[in-house]
């Protein structure tokens, strides 16, 4: 009785032993509000909530608000597998890895049934395998929509961009709008508010749930909201380093990926309903809001083919081939 005692306790204890070198905890940061019905934070919040939920021995502990790592220093450290997750708005490393300025590109995306639409699409493939060959792979797809505020008159023909002090979100937007005859004005984003009161930009473009949390509706008289027609899109997925990935066993890395796919399911169920939020504030404060036609859309489009497609074609290898895909999606 006595072997079988100590033999019992032996399995016991390996089985402990077992389950424990099976639990792993993994760090997810990103750079937006926690806890303060940031949609972003929600998906990385619900990712690790499932993740636990599947019981298979994986933890997942959320740094929101730029706690763990800075904005932009978030791409390596998931590259080299400092970081296990993020949420990253992927023009960020565009520095580094110029095809990525595709997902901030001047009216490449239209709308938000277009995004879904795109996610399918071989350009999305092409982007996907871009990002993987880097170390990092896709969890869940998030496109954000944006427009234009300004305070002078409203942003909806090449020519209204005519004097205009504008302060763009990224290269491709800034070639655009100097090629409509703008001056770029670059204050830091935390900064904007200020520069409209006093007259240093009179106007800007980024995404809607931006445009809210820094109160532009306070400032800006007008807002070019996306419509059916919208010029802004910012591609902001959730990311995991390939080196974290690979660490985990099958379950682990299966219930990740659900919980991924969860998490962009319900991102796109609250898109339009952010947007119309985002919209409502500048109605609320009188400000004018206005969207794009066909006619005024395809101005743009004529204006982002000599500037920011022309540029990304020639700096980035087949640059032209991953325009020409997005466009193709109908």
């Amino acid at each position: 009785m006595r072997k079988l005692s100590i033999l019992a306790g032996a399995v016991a204890a390996l089985v402990l032993s077992a389950s424990a070198q099976a639990q792993v905890t993994l760090r997810a940061s990103h750079q937006f509000p926690g806890g303060k019905g940031d949609v972003r934070d929600d998906m990385v919040q619900m990712v690790a909530k499932e993740a636990a939920a599947a019981n298979v021995g994986l933890t997942i502990q959320v740094y929101p608000g730029a706690s763990l790592f800075k904005p932009n220093d978030q791409w390596n450290a998931t590259a080299n597998g400092q970081l296990d997750i993020t949420l990253f708005p992927l023009d960020y490393a565009s520095g580094k890895v110029p095809v990525f300025s595709a997902t901030l590109m001047p009216g490449l995306i239209r709308s938000q049934e277009r995004a879904k639409r795109i996610n399918q699409s071989q350009f999305m493939k092409d982007i996907r395998a871009e990002i993987e060959k880097r170390g990092v792979i896709v969890l869940s797809d998030a496109w954000f929509a944006g427009g234009m505020a300004s305070k002078g008159g409203c942003v909806m023909k090449p020519d209204d961009m005519k004097g205009r002090k504008f302060r763009a979100a990224g290269p491709t937007f800034a070639g655009m709008w100097e090629g409509a005859g703008a001056s770029i004005v670059s204050p830091p984003s935390n900064e904007i508010y200020n520069a409209f009161q006093t007259g240093v930009v009179n106007g800007t473009d980024t995404s809607l749930t931006t445009f809210a949390s820094m109160r532009l509706y306070e400032v800006a008289d007008c807002l070019t909201a996306p419509g059916d027609n919208a010029l802004w899109f910012m591609y902001q997925p959730m990311l995991m380093s390939k080196k974290s990935f690979d660490k985990l066993n099958k379950q682990q890395q299966d219930a990740i990926i659900a919980a991924g796919k969860k998490a962009q399911a319900y991102f796109e169920s609250k898109a339009e309903a952010i947007n119309q939020q985002a919209i409502k504030a500048f109605e609320d404060h009188k400000a004018k809001v206005v969207t794009l036609s066909d006619v005024d859309y395809a101005a743009w489009l004529e204006v982002a083919k000599k500037t920011s497609y022309a540029q990304f074609a020639k700096d980035v290898p087949n640059g032209q081939k991953l325009i020409d895909e997005a466009l193709a999606v109908k």
